[in-house]
C-alpha cells in the first residue's frame, strides 16, 4: 500500500509538472519581478552642481555653496505622486563628491554647509516625504569622487562601502540602488580601481530587495542612451559577465542580448531637460508633451522602466515650469490608457491545457498572476478580440509572461476589414510590456499574430486604446544671415503663430508666413494651431543670440580653405565639420565675428547625427582684436558628460572680453581612439 502512494504521488507530481509550461532561457528573480511591477519613477539631480552651473563637478567645491532657500521634498513627492510617477530616485552622492545627508566619512557633506545651519538631511526629508505619498525611495551614489583625500586607494573602497551602508540603514526600505560607472581622477592624479562585488555585496547584505542598476546590472541595466528611448527590439537578458561598468559596446545594451545568460532588463533614463542638473538658461528648453509622449511609448512602450529626471532648482524646489508640463504628460496618458478590450471575447488558435488555467480569457483579465499558454512546442499562434462592435483605435499593448521568461521575437496586428483581416502593426521582441502605436481606424475585431518564438509564447495582457492625436509643435531655426523660420512637420496645415517680446502665442498672436529677420539677440516663441484654431500644440521657445550674418571661418584645422568649414557657423544643427587629427597637436579653428563684441561666453553644439566619432570632450578658447596677437585661455576644461548626452554646451568667461576673432582648441574628444574632431556649430554669448 505504502509503495502504491509513492507511485501515486510521483505519477502526480509528473503530471503536474507537465501540465505548466517550463521556463526558457535565463528568468527574473523575485525582486526583479517587483520592479517590473513599475514603470515609471522620477529621477531627481539635485546637489553641489546645481548651485555651481555644472553638470559635473570638481570637487574644489566649499561645501557653503549648497544652500537651498525653500527645499521642500514633500513638493517633489507631490509633484511626482500627481504626475503618476511610483518613486524617486535621489542624486545622493555625485561625482563631485558632496553628500546630501551627513556622512561621517568625508567632510565634504551638508554637515558642513550652511543650511540649516549644518544640521540638515536630504535623504531624511526626502525619505519621509515618500513614505508620506506612498512612493519607493531609491538612492544614486558615484563611486567616482573627485573631494576625497583617499579616493584612488584601496582603502577609499572600503569608505565607499562604509558611505554605502549608512545611505541604506538609515532611511527606510530603498527599491534601486543607482550605480554610475564614471571613473576619473580623483584630487591626487589618481583613478580608483572600484571593488564592484564588495559595493554590491554591501548593497544586498542591507537591502537585499533592492535592484541594483549599472551598465551591467547585476539587476537592470542602462539603455545605452539618455535620449529615453530603448530600442524596437529589447531584450531583458545579457551576457552579464561580458559587461561592466564603463562598458566600451554601450549600443549592445539597447536591443541586450538576445540568448543572455542572465535576466538584467532595461530602464530607460532621460531628462525633462537639456542637462540633468538644473539650469536657469534652460527654464524654456523644456521637453514638449509631443516629445515626452514619444518617450513614453518608445522606453515603458518598449519593454522598459521609464526614469524620467525633474532638476530641482536652486530653491529646492521642481520648477513651475518642469511641473506644468508633467500634468500636461499626465492628463494625455490618461486618456490614451482606457481599455477598450476589457471585458470582450478573445480566441486563440492554440492552448496549452484545456483547463481554465492557461485559457486566452486570462489575457483581458486584471491579474498579473494569469496568463494564456500555447500547445507546448508551438512557436506561432494567433489572438483573436471580438470586440462586440465598430471601435475606433490607433494603440495595442501586449506583455508576456515574464516569470517563464522572454520568448517573442515577432509578432503582427491586423484588423477586420471588408470580410477579411488586414495588416495594421507589427512589432519583434515584446517582454514584460510592449505598446503599438498604428493610425487610427476602425474595426469590429483586432488580431495579434505570434510569428516568431523561442519557445511556445505565453501571454499575460492585452489592451487596446484610441489614444487622441498629438499636434507636433513648431521648429525654430535661424540661417546664418538672421532669418528665423518657423516649420511644423509632420501636421498638415497648421496654423502657426508667433511672438518676440516673450509673451506666450495665441491664436491671435502674429502668424508666420515667411522667414522674419532677426539678427540680434531675442526670443522667439511659437504654436501650432489646428482644426479652425480649436486644437494647439504645446508652445515652443528659442532663445537666439547674435547672428552669424558678418563671421567668417579664417582657418579651421590648420588650413584656411578646408573644405565644409561653412557647416561651423551656418546656422544648420543638423551638418557638421569633420576633421582629422594630426597626432597629439589640437585642431583649432579661428572665428572672425566681423566686429568687435563684448563676449560673455561660448557655445559648442556636437554632431547631432547619432554618432559619437570626434565629439570634443576637453577644450580651450582665446580671444584676438587682430586675430594674431592671442590672450591666454578666457575659459578651458571639459564639457561633462557630452558623450552619453550630446546638447549644447553654454560655457560663460568668468569676465567679459572686448574681441573680434576667437580661438577654439580641441584638445581632447571622448574617445582616444576617434581619428576625427567634429563640430556641428560654434557661437558665442554676449548677454
Amino acid at each position: 500500500m505504502y509503495i502504491r502512494l509513492i507511485t501515486l504521488f510521483v505519477l502526480l507530481s509528473q503530471l503536474s509538472f507537465a501540465q505548466t509550461p517550463a521556463p526558457f532561457g535565463a528568468v527574473p528573480s523575485s525582486r526583479q519581478l517587483q520592479w517590473h511591477k513599475l514603470k515609471y519613477y522620477a529621477f531627481v539631480h539635485f546637489n553641489m552642481n546645481t548651485f555651481t552651473n555644472e553638470e559635473w563637478g570638481h570637487g574644489t567645491e566649499t561645501a557653503d555653496m549648497f544652500n537651498p532657500t525653500q527645499l521642500d521634498c514633500r513638493q517633489w513627492a507631490r509633484v511626482a505622486k500627481e504626475a503618476g510617477m511610483e518613486g524617486i530616485v535621489i542624486t545622493a552622492k555625485h561625482h563631485d563628491g558632496f553628500c546630501l545627508w551627513p556622512s561621517k566619512f568625508t567632510e565634504h557633506s551638508v554637515k558642513n554647509s550652511k543650511w540649516r545651519d549644518g544640521k540638515g538631511d536630504v535623504l531624511k526629508d526626502l525619505s519621509a516625504a515618500c513614505k508620506e505619498y506612498g512612493l519607493k525611495f531609491g538612492v544614486y551614489l558615484s563611486p567616482w569622487d573627485r573631494n576625497h583625500p583617499a579616493y584612488g586607494t584601496s582603502e577609499y573602497n572600503e569608505i565607499f562601502k562604509s558611505t554605502l551602508k549608512e545611505v541604506l540603514t538609515q532611511y527606510g526600505n530603498v527599491f534601486e540602488v543607482w550605480f554610475d560607472g564614471a571613473n576619473g581622477e580623483g584630487p591626487n592624479g589618481k583613478k580608483q580601481v572600484y571593488d564592484w562585488p564588495g559595493f554590491i555585496a554591501t548593497v544586498r547584505q542591507y537591502q537585499p530587495n533592492a535592484v541594483i542598476f549599472s551598465d551591467a546590472g547585476p539587476d537592470i541595466r542602462w539603455v545605452g542612451n539618455e535620449d529615453g528611448y530603448a530600442g524596437e527590439t529589447n531584450w531583458a537578458t545579457l551576457n552579464r559577465d561580458k559587461v561592466y561598468p564603463g562598458y566600451p559596446n554601450y549600443w549592445e545594451l539597447t536591443p541586450g542580448h538576445e540568448d543572455g545568460t542572465h535576466w538584467v532588463p532595461t530602464e530607460v533614463n532621460c531628462s525633462i531637460r537639456p542637462g540633468w542638473y538644473y539650469h536657469a538658461s534652460e527654464d524654456n528648453k523644456v521637453k514638449s508633451l509631443e516629445h515626452l509622449v514619444d518617450i513614453y511609448y518608445s522606453s515603458i512602450g518598449r519593454n522598459g522602466n521609464w526614469l524620467l529626471n525633474l532638476p530641482v532648482d536652486r530653491r529646492g524646489l521642481v520648477h513651475e515650469n518642469d511641473v506644468a508640463r508633467l500634468m500636461e504628460l499626465k492628463a494625455y496618458t490618461d486618456k490614451a490608457s482606457v481599455n477598450l478590450a476589457g471585458g470582450k471575447k478573445i480566441t486563440a488558435s492554440s492552448v496549452f491545457s484545456k483547463t481554465p488555467t492557461f485559457a486566452a480569457s486570462n489575457i483581458l483579465d486584471k491579474s498579473r498572476d494569469t496568463y494564456w499558454a500555447a500547445a507546448d512546442g508551438t512557436k506561432q499562434a494567433t489572438l483573436d478580440i471580438n470586440l462586440g462592435k465598430s471601435t475606433t483605435l490607433n494603440r495595442l499593448l501586449i506583455e508576456e509572461y515574464i516569470a517563464l521568461g522572454q520568448r517573442v521575437k515577432k509578432f503582427a496586428v491586423s484588423a477586420w476589414k471588408d470580410g477579411k483581416y488586414q495588416p495594421v502593426a507589427q512589432g519583434t521582441t515584446i517582454g514584460n510590456r510592449r505598446i503599438l502605436r498604428f493610425p487610427t481606424i476602425t474595426t469590429s475585431k483586432i488580431r495579434v499574430s505570434i510569428e516568431e518564438s523561442k519557445a511556445s509564447p505565453l501571454i499575460r495582457h492585452i489592451e487596446i486604446y484610441n489614444a487622441p492625436e498629438l499636434i507636433v509643435p513648431p521648429a525654430i531655426s535661424r540661417s546664418k544671415e538672421g532669418l528665423v523660420s518657423i516649420v511644423c512637420p509632420r501636421t498638415t496645415d497648421p496654423v502657426i503663430t508667433y511672438t518676440t517680446d516673450g509673451s506666450e502665442p495665441t491664436a491671435s498672436s502674429p502668424r508666420f508666413s515667411q522667414p522674419f529677420a532677426m539678427p540680434q539677440v531675442g526670443t522667439v516663441k511659437a504654436r501650432a494651431f489646428i482644426d479652425n484654431m480649436k486644437k494647439a500644440s504645446s508652445p515652443v521657445s528659442t532663445d537666439f543670440d547674435i547672428s552669424s550674418t558678418k563671421w567668417t571661418v579664417v582657418s579651421a584645422g590648420g588650413s584656411t580653405s578646408a573644405k565644409g568649414t561653412d557647416r561651423l557657423i551656418d546656422g544648420n544643427p543638423n551638418t557638421s565639420w569633420q576633421q582629422r587629427k594630426t597626432g597629439e597637436e589640437p585642431v583649432t579653428v579661428v572665428l572672425d565675428l566681423g566686429e568687435t563684441l563684448s563676449l560673455k561666453g561660448f557655445t559648442y553644439l556636437p554632431r547631432q547625427d547619432g554618432r559619437k566619432n570626434g565629439i570634443v570632450y576637453r577644450y580651450a578658447v582665446s580671444v584676438s582684436q587682430d586675430g594674431k596677437s592671442w590672450s591666454a585661455p578666457v575659459s578651458q576644461g571639459a564639457f561633462s558628460n557630452i558623450n552619453n548626452n550630446p546638447v549644447g554646451q553654454s560655457i560663460r568667461f568668468d569676465q567679459p572680453q572686448s574681441a573680434r576673432y576667437l580661438k577654439f582648441d580641441a584638445l581632447e574628444t571622448t574617445s582616444e581612439k576617434d581619428a576625427t574632431v567634429s563640430i556641428a556649430e560654434l557661437g558665442v554669448l554676449t548677454r
